[in-house]
């Protein structure tokens, strides 16, 4: 067994207008969660954040950019 722990990566899709504040308020918190439940160190815990418009996600055959 390779004793090597592989890194974490973690994708987060977020509509856009997060502040840069939110958003380091919550790579904070995810990264201290990561370190936590699977051992390792903060530095190997990678989190890739995309901001997504509404109008390039839709549930249920609807897209957000056009819900109430």
């Amino acid at each position: 067994m390779n004793k090597r722990k592989a890194m974490p990566t973690i994708n987060v899709q977020l509509f856009e207008g997060r502040t840069v504040e939110q958003k380091r308020a919550f790579v904070k918190a995810v990264t201290e969660a990561t370190v936590a439940t699977l051992a390792c160190s903060a530095g190997s815990v990678d989190i890739i954040i995309e901001d997504v418009k509404r109008e390039n996600w839709a549930t249920g055959g609807k897209l957000w950019s056009e819900s109430d």
